[in-house]
C-alpha cells in the first residue's frame, strides 16, 4: 500500500464527469478516479475548508464517529474490477468497512485519516508524472489539468 494525497477535484471533458486525482506521497503516480458530482463537491467542501450551516452528509459520519468515540485511521483503496474502485475505511476500534472510494476520500478529509493505494492499482492504472519542481500544490493541480486534457474514463477501462 502506498500513502496517497488529494490533489484535487475536475470535471473531464467533453464527457463532464468528475475526477478526483491522488498522488503518491513519495512517487511520482497519479490516480484518477471518476467520482459522482456529489461527491467531488463534498470532496471539494473539505479541500476549501467550507462549513454549511447544517451537517452535510460526510460531516453528520465523522460527527457521529466523534460522538461514538471511534476515529478514522485509514482509508485503503484496495481494488479495481470491471472499471469501479473499491475501497475499505479502516476504525480505531479494529473494524473494517467497504466504501466508495470517492465517500472514503471525503470522509477521510474531514477527519484526517490517512488515505492508500493498493500496489496493484497503481501499476495498473497509476499514471507517473515525474516532478521537476518542487511538489507544490499549483505545480501539481497544473500538471493534473494537463493530464486530463488527454486522457479519457476509456483509458483506465471505464467507458461512459
Amino acid at each position: 500500500m502506498r500513502r496517497m494525497e488529494v490533489v484535487g477535484v475536475r470535471v473531464e471533458m467533453p464527457s463532464n464527469s468528475p475526477i478526483v486525482l491522488l498522488k503518491e506521497t513519495k512517487g511520482d503516480r497519479y490516480l484518477p478516479i471518476w467520482i459522482g458530482a456529489v461527491e467531488a463537491t463534498a470532496i471539494a467542501f473539505a479541500q476549501q475548508g467550507m462549513v454549511s450551516l447544517r451537517p452535510l452528509t460526510h460531516d453528520l459520519f465523522r460527527d457521529v464517529l466523534e460522538v461514538l468515540d471511534v476515529q478514522l485511521r485509514t482509508v485503503n483503496i484496495t481494488a479495481l474490477r470491471d472499471g469501479i474502485f473499491y475501497a475499505d475505511l479502516v476504525f480505531s476500534n479494529g473494524t473494517e468497512v467497504s466504501a466508495r472510494p470517492s465517500d472514503s476520500i471525503a470522509l477521510a478529509l474531514r477527519t484526517g485519516a490517512s488515505i492508500f493505494a493498493s500496489d496493484d492499482i497503481l501499476d495498473e492504472v497509476g499514471v507517473a508524472i515525474p516532478d521537476e519542481q518542487d511538489n507544490e500544490q499549483e505545480d501539481e493541480v497544473e500538471k493534473f489539468r494537463e493530464f486530463l486534457d488527454t486522457i479519457s474514463p476509456e483509458d483506465f477501462g471505464r467507458s461512459t
